[in-house]
């Protein structure tokens, strides 16, 4: 009897955490798994540096990185496919995003459908496409040891593992340590993140984002204007991303007002380092990146 390959696949989200990981996965767990393949799913509004960042790291160390992009169907009941990219064709402006948007309405706290779509059914589909049966292969999520709050209680039964709490533990101020250390390093500052204005972030993170880098909000306002109404809509309303029901005009408004305290840049502490005053910035709903969570066991549909 032909014994079932040991598969692992690992999600690199463009952080300096997940790049950590991968690079730990590929050079420690080869006696745990006869394959490894590491994914990269672009949602279009990742910041350029993160995609430098991607491309960087796989040049270094031959990971493979496969790049994808969610495909949407417009029929009702039909999921998420995935394309093959690359660091030259991947989007750039959003399009991956829109096309969700566009179909499942604006993600928000009350509906948080852009991880699901942009990353975790576009990886589900590409493996399936490549014969990776969901179910017989791990995934390993880039979730540290000072973040275990994050990890889905479900992981056995998703088989997701987290390596940056077993077997290598990581915190943040290791992570920081380890790439201070490297030739390069992902040029963002902690509270900015991969993706561009996570609705995801909180207030202080937005507006520090805002009153820097505004034009960093103008995908998210074109969308707020065009797909107020887009998706499921039980109570009619339009439709905005931010907590408290704010849209990105709220936003700029608030930074102009500029009463809020800048959130401070966490990439750049260290284990020496004391933590005060950013306890409020090395945790919350966005962290460096947007990890996969995988809360159920969908199926999906085969690559495009």
């Amino acid at each position: 009897m032909t014994t079932p390959s040991r598969r692992l696949l690992v999600s690199f989200s463009g952080g300096e955490t997940s790049a950590l990981m991968t690079k730990l996965c590929h050079e420690r767990l080869g006696d745990q798994y006869d394959e490894i393949l590491t994914v990269f799913s672009n949602t279009g509004q990742e910041n350029e540096a993160t995609l430098e960042f991607v491309d960087r790291c796989d040049r270094k160390w031959g990971w493979n990185v496969v790049w994808i992009e969610t495909v949407m169907s417009e029929e009702k009941g039909v999921g998420a496919r995935a394309r093959v990219v690359d660091f030259a064709t991947a989007s750039r402006n959003g399009e991956p995003f829109e096309d969700v948007i566009r179909k499942h309405g604006i993600p928000n706290s009350s509906f948080p459908h852009c991880t699901r779509e942009m990353k975790e059914r576009p990886i589900r589909a590409y493996a399936k496409s490549i014969g990776w049966k969901t179910g017989s292969y791990d995934t390993a999520i880039g979730i540290r040891i000072d973040e275990i709050d994050r990890m889905n209680h479900k992981a056995k039964a998703l088989h997701l593992v987290y390596p940056m709490v077993n077997p290598f533990p990581h915190r943040k101020l290791d992570v920081n340590a380890f790439w201070d250390a490297q030739d390069f390093r992902l040029t963002l500052k902690g509270y900015q993140g991969n993706c561009r204005s996570c609705w995801k972030k909180s207030y202080r993170k937005l507006l520090t984002i805002m009153s820097e880098d505004p034009e960093s909000f103008d995908f998210f306002e074109r969308m707020e204007s065009t797909y107020p109404m887009a998706g499921p809509n039980p109570k009619q309303e339009e439709k905005r991303f931010f907590r408290g029901k704010l849209k990105v005009e709220d936003l700029r408004r608030m930074a102009a007002e500029g009463n809020f305290e800048p959130a401070a840049d966490d990439s750049r502490v260290y284990p020496t380092d004391t933590l005060e005053g950013l306890e409020l910035d090395l945790a919350g709903g966005c962290s460096e990146s947007c990890e996969v969570e995988f809360e159920v066991d969908d199926d999906v549909q085969e690559a495009a």
